[in-house]
């Protein structure tokens, strides 16, 4: 088991690297734009929609490393104040209850969606857009498939921390 959640670990923290290089593709591009746009008043469908393709690209791909590396969002008023035995509750309840099946509806209709983009070989519908919208259709489920699978890497990390080393700290005290 140890050595499944290490390769989903590794996976998710291999894929975020990898997508966090597109935000320096999204920067430069939003500089061209941006330049283009009011230095010489050129602009291009396909440019606004390769910015929006690549930031989602960056959010769906990165989301399960930022899952990974506790680096989500999340509303700390009381959670701060918690032990680490009632933080591994909160996160455990939050995945079962909320992420996964989150993920796991998203991956199923995303499927559904991406799988009608490719049967039309759906593209902009924008004239000068950009060509195979379904490829950033497939990012979708691709995506929520990752965030889930950390997801689960997570829950077993938080059943360790409660049975095995939350009553091992208890006992250290």
């Amino acid at each position: 088991m140890k050595s499944l959640v290490s390769w989903i670990d590794s996976l998710s923290e291999w894929l975020g690297k990898l997508v966090s290089w597109l935000s320096l593709i999204l920067v430069l591009t939003i500089i061209i734009d941006v330049t283009l746009r009011y230095a010489f008043n050129i602009a291009f469908v396909a440019t606004f929609e390769l910015e929006w393709h690549l930031f989602a690209l960056i959010f769906l791909l990165g989301a399960a490393w930022a899952l990974k590396e506790d680096r989500h969002v999340r509303v700390d008023v009381f959670y701060q104040k918690f032990t680490i035995k009632q933080k591994a509750w909160v996160n455990l309840i939050g995945f079962l209850m909320l992420l996964l099946p989150m993920c796991f509806v998203i991956v199923r209709e995303g499927a559904q969606f991406t799988y009608n983009s490719f049967s039309v070989l759906e593209s902009s519908s924008d004239p000068g857009g950009l060509p195979a919208r379904y490829i950033i259709k497939a990012a979708l489920p691709l995506g929520f498939f990752m965030l889930g699978l950390q997801s689960i890497v997570e829950i077993f990390k938080n059943l360790t921390t409660i049975f095995i080393d939350g009553n091992q700290q208890e006992q250290d005290n």
